[in-house]
């Protein structure tokens, strides 16, 4: 998922990016590194700023290991279209057009209007789609629609009536709408239904479809779009041969070649079944794959590959594409392995009911990679976590990975000042301790909201999903419970005792006060005055803050002060809060255990989604003077395979994009498999 995705992936990038630390003062974006200035930013434009990353230890790669690399990362490029058409059905079309008229176009690009064009483009590159990457609101243009039809005419560009009256009118105005009181499939614009499907006819569907073995569920639905035919519902399996199929068999034909120069045995016969599942589209292999992918441990390389995670579904059924590939961080890697070591001592030591603990928590993996490429849903927008697999049976069976990704972690670091944190941050304690602490209670927070929070936990015999118990809230329900698994244990002395930090007591306090101020306030600069809270990450940080709040009013636990006019959020006892944040981690489990829909909606809908707008516009007026855009994502490095007279590939050479544009127009050309209508 998210701080979980793949069969789970997390966007912690959410999580270190809202509480993170943006400046109004120039910021530092460059860093000497083998006598070489690099440039963590490559742009800025609307509310997004792009960055790159590096690649430690890729020279250091045997040339198998390298091509391995590269035949994975170039499978993962190659379904980039998957991605745009999941999102919604006219974006393929949308993108093409727009861009041969930016290429096409001879005029006068200095113009207002062209400016304003060009920005909307890159919006659209940046979301992979016509709307927002994060609050899921249509992007709406700064040009009028008859510029738009005189930019079409001028470049002899075709796009459909019904596409370019999209982009301006409110049709399809939320790709993912979780809100209560609507139709949650019919109010979505995702391409995961046909248009006119309602989310009871969805219900009604996987009430009577295949669920898998006995107590071995299959994640049904997660690899084909619902659809009516001749009055009837049916699955268009996304597979070769099926919907997808062109740019899957260009997935399979790079993924054959990887396997061609796996690390190992286990690694190749992984691949093989990832292959199949491809191949067939059959889930039970998804799932044989989930679990050989799971216990492959052995190896440089890894990846992330295929239908994985369920936000963009309304109803959590269908997973979006998406790819990470990644090396291993070997000092991190180590010095992490210790949470994994433990986890049945988290487990054992947690506030959850004992009818609700596991009793052998089995093979959670923690690694630090580095990522070597993404594509799908991972980009440009991009976790900075990762758990998989999603399926629970597997997870608890057979263990699941847990990797953070480190060098996307640096690059974000790198690329950030002080200056929104000490505009929110109470006083200069607070600030201090942000400061010093701040990345590695972010880091730890991380992981153990992967290792220990999503691996915790068992949902009671008989009771269902959480996709069909909880639905609409089952999501951020999870990602909240992670998350409080992570800040119970921040204040633990058995972190310190395993030789992870070396305050307990002063990384709690840094990590409980950047949650309570982000959660609270500073992560409201990501939505619009008036806009509801929808994104599941924002609404569990919400939640989990603002029911917090709530709780210890009493004892005065966090005091909400005005200072100057303006509003702050002081910890006061952070050994109570810590145990607030026990009791809520135990109703969160209890609700999941249960299948409590009814408790679920209360506590979201209660203190998840409804924002303060008195705070939320002095959050807006406080966040201007800040030129730093509150969203980050990432260019790829390029991969390029030197090869000998023969043809042979001798070497794999890595080149840096020196514009998102510039790497938007080589994928366009060197990745567009599929046709502008699926």
């Amino acid at each position: 998922m998210k701080l979980r995705k793949m069969l789970s992936l997390t966007v912690a990038a959410g999580i270190l990016s809202s509480c993170g630390v943006d400046s109004k003062e120039k910021v530092t974006t460059t860093k000497k590194d083998n006598n070489k200035e690099f440039s963590y930013v490559v742009e800025q434009f609307a509310d997004v700023k792009v960055l790159r990353y590096q690649i430690p230890g890729f020279e250091n790669l045997s040339l198998k290991e390298k091509q391995l690399v590269y035949y994975l990362t170039q499978a993962g490029l190659s379904g980039r279209d998957i991605m745009w058409d999941q999102n919604y059905r006219f974006n393929l079309e949308i993108r093409k057009a727009l861009e041969k008229v930016n290429s096409d176009f001879k005029g006068d690009k200095e113009t207002t209007d062209f400016k304003e064009f060009k920005t909307y483009l890159k919006r659209v590159w940046f979301s992979n789609g016509i709307h927002h990457h994060y609050s899921n609101d249509k992007l709406k243009p700064a040009f009028s629609k008859a510029y738009l039809e005189g930019l079409l005419k001028e470049t002899n560009t075709t796009l459909s009536p019904e596409a370019l009256e999209v982009i301006f009118n409110d049709k399809d105005a939320k790709k993912v709408n979780k809100k209560a009181g609507v139709d949650n499939v019919l109010a979505s614009a995702i391409n995961f239904y046909d248009p006119d499907i309602t989310s009871k006819e969805v219900e009604d569907f996987y009430a009577k479809a295949y669920k898998g073995p006995k107590n071995q569920p299959i994640e049904a639905g997660l690899n084909s779009k619902l659809v009516r035919e001749n009055g009837k519902l049916v699955e268009k399996v996304w597979k070769s041969g099926g919907l997808y199929g062109q740019a899957i068999d260009k997935v399979i034909y790079w993924l054959e070649k990887a396997k061609g120069v796996a690390e190992n045995e286990k690694q190749a016969n992984t691949l093989a079944l990832l292959i199949k599942y491809y191949q067939t589209g059959d889930l039970d292999v998804w799932d044989q794959y989930a679990i050989s992918w799971v216990s492959a441990t052995e190896g440089n390389i890894d990846w992330i590959n295929g239908f994985i995670e369920v936000y963009n579904d309304p109803k959590g059924y269908r997973g979006s594409y998406e790819s990470i590939i990644q090396i291993k961080d070997f000092d991190m890697s180590k010095k992490m392995k210790v949470l994994s070591d433990n986890a049945q001592w988290f487990e054992d030591n947690s506030p959850l009911d004992p009818n609700h603990k596991k009793k052998n928590v089995v093979g959670v993996s923690y690694k630090t990679v580095n990522v070597a490429g993404e594509a799908g849903d991972a980009s440009p927008s991009t976790p900075i976590g990762v758990n998989l697999p999603n399926n629970n049976w597997i997870r608890q069976h057979h263990g699941s990975k847990s990797v953070s990704l480190g060098n996307l972690i640096g690059s974000y670091n790198n690329a950030g000042g002080t200056g929104r944190l000490k505009e929110f941050a109470h006083d200069e304690e607070e600030i201090a301790l942000a400061i010093k602490y701040g990345k590695l209670s972010s880091k730890l927070l991380t992981a153990l909201h992967e290792v220990i929070g999503h691996a915790s936990g068992q949902i009671n015999e008989g009771v269902g999903q959480p996709k069909e118990t909880l639905k609409n809230y089952a999501s951020t329900m999870e990602e909240g419970r992670a998350d409080l698994v992570g800040l119970y244990y921040l204040m633990d002395p058995k972190i310190q005792e395993l030789g992870l930090v070396d305050d307990i007591q002063q990384l709690g306090k840094a990590a409980y006060n950047n949650y309570i101020r982000n959660g609270l306030m500073t992560q409201l600069i990501r939505i619009n005055l008036g806009d509801d809270i929808e994104e599941d990450h924002m609404v569990n940080r919400q939640w989990v803050s603002g029911w917090s709040f709530e709780q210890g009013k009493k004892d005065n636990v966090i005091e909400k002060v005005t200072k100057n006019g303006k509003t702050y959020f002081e910890i006061k006892d952070y050994v109570k809060l810590r145990e607030i944040f026990g009791r809520l981690l135990k109703e969160t489990q209890r609700i999941k255990s249960e299948g409590d829909f009814e408790a679920a909606k209360a506590l979201v809908e209660g203190y998840g989604v409804k924002v303060d707008q008195t705070l939320h516009k002095e959050v807006l007026d406080r966040n201007a003077q800040f030129k730093s855009a509150p969203y980050s994502g990432f260019v790829n490095p390029v991969l390029t395979p030197v090869k000998d007279a023969a043809g042979n590939i001798t070497d794999i050479k890595l080149t840096q994009p020196n514009t998102f544009e510039e790497q938007m127009y080589f994928y366009a050309k060197n990745y567009s498999f599929l046709p502008t209508k699926n």
